[in-house]
């Protein structure tokens, strides 16, 4: 018994991989060899490549298309109509396929409509891509960035909230309450009781 949902206009190739509890709604199509985890939601008109990893709770939403070479860690949004590349230089004569360069979008990471990435690089954890941000470059984990080419304008919270840091040190959640320390040009979450005031 399938533990999935696929909708009737959606295409799954025999050899994906389709975790439980996700949900693939109007003409999709999912290409073999690819991975998604469980309690996934892809958005109408998404196409997965072969060899592309989604990790648990990853949210896709409408008109995203996502190729070899692309890997999504746990709790990643990517918005509407945003963008991934997998090759640096193409050309229509030439055949890169083997070429295609790795993009690795870890844990947490939001991704807005409109965004493109470029290939070959890392979103660090909880970071947030504004949209139509265009990256080229690594983002370090919590950094907000927007723009073109995208630049940090702030940090974010692992609840999406942008963090004020006190004495560019401290930050708290407004939301959750949790704290952040930003310490050597990268924020941290202090975990448990660490007597940090904010």
């Amino acid at each position: 018994m399938e533990d999935f949902f696929i909708h009737q206009t959606a295409v799954v190739d025999e050899g994906a991989s389709i975790g439980a509890g996700t949900k693939i709604w109007h003409f999709c199509h999912v290409s073999s060899g690819s991975v998604i985890g469980n309690h996934c939601v892809l958005g109408q008109n998404v196409f997965v490549a072969s060899e592309v990893t989604l990790g648990n709770n990853v949210k896709v939403q409408n008109n995203v298309s996502i190729y070899t070479g692309v890997i999504c860690e746990d709790d990643v949004f990517l918005g509407p109509s945003m963008v991934f590349t997998n090759v640096i230089n193409p050309r229509s004569t030439i055949n890169r396929k083997s070429e295609f360069m790795k993009t690795l979008v870890r844990k947490g990471a939001s991704i807005g409509a409109n965004a493109t990435i470029v290939c070959g690089v890392t979103l660090g954890r909880y970071c947030f891509i504004g949209a139509g941000a265009v990256v080229t470059r690594d983002i370090p984990e919590y950094a907000l960035v927007v723009g073109n080419p995208a630049h940090q304008v702030g940090w974010m919270s692992e609840a999406g909230e942008k963090l004020v840091f006190i004495e560019s040190r401290y930050a708290q959640c407004a939301v959750t309450g949790e704290k952040y320390v930003l310490e050597g040009g990268k924020v941290r979450k202090v975990s448990g009781n660490s007597g940090v005031m904010v």
